[in-house]
This record gives C-alpha cells, sequence and structure tokens, in this order.
C-alpha cells in the first residue's frame, strides 16, 4: 500500500492477542518478579489479583470506545475528544514516554541475560545490537510484524505453560532437589504469607503495575485491525485472564518449590532457581526463552509508540513528520525516532549498570499508572456525551457500570499515592511529575488552538480490510 494510501490493515485477531502478550509477559514476569516478591512475600500473589482485576477494567473501557471508534490514535484521540485536546496531548505524548522507559528497562534486562552466557562483554553492546535489530524488525510491513511477534509470543507463553508443568511436577515428585522442601507449604513457612506486612504487599504495587504495563496496546492497534468490531473484544476477553493466570500460576509454582526468600534479584528468577536446582539444561533453555520474551516486549512497544505517535501527527499534537509513512504502510520516523530514543538505554548501561533496572521500571510505573486513568475518564467521559440510546446501542459495553471503572479509578489514584509514600519510588514520581509539567509548558507554547474547536473529534471510522 502507498504512502499516500494509509495505513494497512493487515493485523487480525491472532496477531493483536499475541501482539498484547508480547507487550505485557516481558520483563516484568521475567525479571521484575523478583523484586515484587522480595517486596511483599507470597502475598504478592494478592498484589497481581488485585492489580489484574484493576487492568482488566481499564482494558473493557479501552475496548469499549476502541469498539465504538476506532482509529489510529486510540486513547491518545479519545482523550482529545473527550477529555481536552490538553488530556489527549499528555496522555498520548506520556504513553509514548512509557513506551520508551519499558523499553529501556526491557533492553537493559537483555543485557543481563546475555550476561548469563557471556559475563566478561560489557552489557551496553548487547543492548545497541537489539536496538538495531528491532528497529528494523519494526520497518517491515505491519503483516509481517504481526506474525513475528505471533512467534515469538508463542514461545514464551508455550515455555510459562511447560514451566508450570514442570513446577508442580517437581512439587510431587521432588526432581532434582535433594535438600530443600518443596510444597504450598513454603507460601506460608518463612515468615507467613505475608512476611513484610501489608505494607510490603502495598510496596510492591508500583512492580506489579509495572509487569501489567503495555496491555493497553490492544487499542493502538485497532487502526489496524481487520475487522475492529470483532478482533478487538475478542483480543481483550482473551488476554487479561490468561496473563494474570500465567503471573499467578508461575509465581504460586515458584514459591512453592523454592523458599522465597532465596529468590534473588540477579537474572531472571527463573534462570537462577532452575540453575540453583542443578538443572544447567533447564537454566539454558529458560534463558532463550526471558531473552525471546524481552526482545518481544520491546517490538510491541515499539509498535504501540509508533502508532500513538503517528495519531498524534495527524492531529497536530505532534511533529508532521510522524505521520509519513514508508510505501509498506508503517510510519517509519516514529520508528527510527523511538531507536534514537532507546541509545538512552545504551548510555545507562554504560554509566549505571547495576541500578539502572528499579529507577527505570519506576518510572515506568507512573506512565503506565497515568495513561491508564486517562482512559478510564475518557471512557467516562464518553459515556457522558452520550444518550441513553447510544449508551444502549454499544456493542462492547463496560460491565458493572459505573461502580467498577469507578473502583479502578480509585486504584489508580491509589498507586500514585504508593510511589509518593515509599522512598524508592519517589524519585519516580517526581521524573514523572516534571514530565507532565514540561508536557503543559510544550502544549502552551506550540501546540494549543488558538480557537475553541480548533481540535477536531475524531471521524468515526467504518471497518475495512485492505
Amino acid at each position: 500500500m502507498s504512502t499516500q494510501a494509509g495505513m494497512q490493515r493487515g493485523l487480525n485477531a491472532r496477531h493483536i492477542r499475541f501482539i498484547a502478550l508480547g507487550s505485557a509477559i516481558g520483563t516484568g514476569l521475567f525479571y521484575g518478579s523478583a523484586s515484587a516478591i522480595q517486596l511483599a512475600g507470597p502475598s504478592v500473589l494478592l498484589g497481581y489479583l488485585i492489580a489484574g482485576a484493576a487492568v482488566y477494567m481499564v482494558m473493557r473501557a479501552l475496548g469499549e470506545m476502541a469498539v465504538h471508534n476506532p482509529v489510529s490514535g486510540s486513547f491518545g484521540q479519545y482523550a482529545s475528544s473527550y477529555l481536552g485536546p490538553l488530556a489527549g496531548f499528555l496522555t498520548g505524548w506520556t504513553y509514548a514516554f512509557e513506551m520508551i522507559v519499558v523499553c529501556l528497562a526491557d533492553v537493559t534486562a537483555f543485557g543481563i541475560y546475555m550476561g548469563f552466557w557471556f559475563p566478561d562483554v560489557p552489557r551496553w553492546i548487547w543492548v545497541l545490537s537489539i536496538i538495531f535489530f528491532i528497529g528494523a524488525l519494526n520497518l517491515c510491513a505491519v503483516k509481517v510484524f504481526g506474525e513475528m511477534e505471533f512467534w515469538l509470543s508463542i514461545i514464551k507463553v508455550g515455555a510459562i505453560v511447560a514451566m508450570i508443568l514442570a513446577g508442580f511436577g517437581i512439587m510431587f515428585f521432588g526432581f532434582g532437589l535433594a535438600e530443600s522442601g518443596t510444597g504450598v507449604h513454603n507460601l506460608w513457612a518463612h515468615g507467613g504469607f505475608m512476611p513484610n506486612g501489608i505494607s510490603g504487599l502495598i510496596a510492591s504495587f508500583a512492580v506489579v503495575v509495572f509487569a501489567f504495563g503495555g496491555i493497553e496496546i490492544i487499542g493502538v492497534t485497532a487502526g489496524e485491525a481487520q475487522n475492529p468490531q470483532r478482533t478487538i473484544p475478542r483480543a481483550i476477553n482473551a488476554v487479561p485472564l490468561r496473563i494474570l493466570l500465567f503471573y499467578v500460576l508461575t509465581l504460586f509454582v515458584l514459591m512453592a518449590i523454592f523458599p522465597w526468600p532465596q529468590i534473588g534479584t540477579q537474572g531472571s528468577p527463573f534462570v537462577q532457581i532452575f540453575d540453583s536446582l542443578g538443572i544447567s539444561s533447564a537454566a539454558a533453555i529458560l534463558n532463550v526463552v526471558v531473552i525471546t520474551a524481552a526482545i518481544s516486549a520491546i517490538n510491541s512497544d515499539i509498535f504501540g509508540a509508533g502508532r500513538m505517535l503517528y495519531g498524534m501527527s495527524k492531529q497536530k499534537q505532534a511533529p508532521a513528520g510522524f505521520a509519513h509513512l514508508s510505501r509498506y504502510g508503517v510510519p517509519w520516523m516514529t520508528v527510527v525516532v523511538m531507536a534514537a530514543a532507546l541509545l538512552i538505554g545504551v548510555l545507562l548501561n554504560y554509566l549505571i549498570p547495576e541500578n539502572v533496572f528499579l529507577l527505570i521500571a519506576s518510572i515506568a510505573t507512573f506512565a503506565t499508572v497515568w495513561v491508564w486513568l486517562m482512559i478510564l475518564l475518557s471512557q467516562v467521559g464518553m459515556r457522558r456525551c452520550m444518550s441513553r440510546e447510544e449508551t444502549a446501542a454499544l456493542k462492547f459495553p463496560v460491565p458493572f457500570w459505573p461502580l467498577a471503572p469507578a473502583a479502578a479509578i480509585a486504584f489508580m489514584l491509589f498507586v500514585f499515592g504508593v510511589l509518593a509514600y515509599f522512598p524508592k519510588t519517589q524519585p519516580a514520581l517526581w521524573v514523572g511529575l516534571v514530565w507532565i509539567v514540561l508536557l503543559v509548558i510544550a502544549y502552551w507554547c506550540w501546540v494549543r488552538p488558538k480557537k475553541d474547536g480548533a481540535f477536531e473529534q475524531p471521524k468515526e471510522t467504518q471497518p475495512s480490510v485492505s
């Protein structure tokens, strides 16, 4: 498809489902889960259940808007329409910021994973190589991207399922464990189910929310979905439950077969545990899986940020160059800019290789929660603009309206409070607030419309197949 013809609708339900899995099942599970476990102990399972319920409401709110009006700018345009152009500007750019920060965490984790085999090679070399590879992949046609993301996600989803089954086998038969006891009792045998008290559980939300970040990419795919009114609901209904099961079941098995206090933060806890059990070949195989997971997550995040900036450019909220498409229908300029931004990760891994991950994860949590909060508020704004008849005609309405969305909004505000309360995450909150202030200044200096109504509401599009 030519540049003039616009973006291609080359993503089917299978692609969208696994793009979301690729974005949300990555570093947060394979690496960041160790930090969450150390904060909350076994009660981290409650943290994932509570956060998962809130995330599902975010996805249903986004799905209601995406099915009603599938546009390339997704929740950035919805915020402009229902909350005002400033809200749309803040939401779109913060999402791009979120994707950059999450990618920084993922490329950092990739360098750590490669250190499992090549401990003497500087981490920044691996970070640089993966940036060039992913950048090239994102310049391909969207169908090629979708297929690649599907197979990358298949590998890690299959590995997680196999790991859960193997974990239950170890629990029941004790394979590979001569000294340490295994079983459900490990969830309360080392200080109780909530060893660090309720404060430990609350503190873990900063890492838990980061783990789910990126799932909102489903809404971004609406502009390139073959049949948005059918594929978006299917993807939303399938993905959150699966991710929740993967996170909760996987961490349950890990903490049951290995005492949680011994789950360190040097490398992936999955690789570390199986390596400690003396299953060296399994550790090597799992390292391949976590590397695949990191590549998949980076791939999805660059895609999401690029499509968001493309939609914002069409609304004149981002540089016009971001709307330029390649002959494959790909917004190539956004891919180049994202890859250039990720070079910051090379610098950070060169300067502070030991401390970079926790800082990046906390900043990503702020951006993620901001975007989710804007999605929820935009959906409320859309409902306020609709008549009773229009509301009744919605094809994918939010369940338990309005109590469930209100509870999800309260949870997002609570997470901001968590970031403000704990000293280790306070720097992330300040970075996030400074980012929002800078965006407001940029909006009023360069973007603010001269007349009221200068920003048009996104036109409702009918699903089409290219």
